[in-house]
């Protein structure tokens, strides 16, 4: 079960690494994105797309941070007496977190449609999203059911890591790629409340806050590598690539019923 975990593992990170390797002409010119990786002559929309091992550090580290606390004695007892002080302190459970998780993500999508300029346009926001969530997805559930670390408030074996947390934090990475440091930090400030809920609340450990923070970095990360491989594989290019969205509303005589029209191109 360790071996096919890993392998698992291991072809998702190949898979996004990989992406790197191919030559993914741009429209104003033949230079591959890949020699722009190597030269570091990207503007800074497009340097997200560029694999460097720093990027592994924070989440590589909350990772092991979050895998330690699961195995050593000292932190297990540090876990407890985190949860026995939120127990005497909670006077009800806010269950604010089962939303939360999912503001980030929404603000990703839908933000470029309400006056805030993304920095790509919506089919890769959907491309980079849709990669990130499915790698977030696979990696929460297969180490939930290997490790299978009881929960602090019930007899399920299945806390670590928080999969809210790399939810919330899979959007708001995701955010902060896209819409630059200052509106990051706002997702991030979300993601980690949802992180502090899920420990207050009784629900995780505070390592399986941490692996989930990590998870979901690691994963918006995987998105943003994939994306020069879906711009080969469908030909996207920096041409067309402004998206067009309109709204109007129409009378049907014979009903006698309005009705709202959208029509998006992109």
């Amino acid at each position: 079960m360790k071996q096919v975990r890993a392998n698992i593992l291991l072809t998702i990170l190949i898979c996004a690494l990989g992406a790197q390797s191919i030559h993914a002409t741009e429209a104003s010119g033949g230079d591959s994105l890949m020699r722009h990786c190597m030269t570091d002559t990207l503007p800074d929309k497009e340097s997200a797309y560029c694999f460097k091992p720093a990027q592994l550090i924070v989440p590589g580290a909350l990772l092991a941070v979050g895998t330690f606390g699961v195995y050593n004695s000292e932190f297990k007892r540090w876990n407890n007496k985190v949860k026995n002080k939120f127990d005497r302190i909670r006077k009800h459970h806010c269950r604010a977190d089962e939303y939360l998780r999912f503001v980030p993500v929404i603000f990703y999508a839908g933000a470029d449609f309400c006056g805030i300029k993304a920095a790509h346009p919506f089919k890769e926001r959907l491309a980079a999203g849709a990669t990130a969530y499915l790698a977030m997805g696979a990696m929460t559930e297969i180490l939930k059911y290997s490790i299978r670390e009881p929960r602090p408030d019930s007899d399920e074996r299945n806390s670590f890591p928080s999969g809210h947390t790399a939810t919330a934090f899979t959007g708001a990475e995701l955010v902060r790629l896209e819409y630059g440091n200052w509106i990051g930090a706002g997702a991030y400030a979300v993601a980690a409340t949802v992180g502090f809920l899920r420990i207050y609340n009784g629900r995780h450990w505070c390592n399986d806050v941490l692996a989930g923070a990590g998870i979901g970095i690691l994963s918006a990360r995987i998105g943003y590598w994939m994306l020069p491989l879906y711009r080969k594989w469908f030909k996207w290019s920096d041409t067309g690539r402004n998206s067009i969205m309109a709204v109007a509303p129409a009378y049907n005589y014979a009903s006698r019923s309005f009705s709202l029209n959208l029509a998006y191109t992109f």
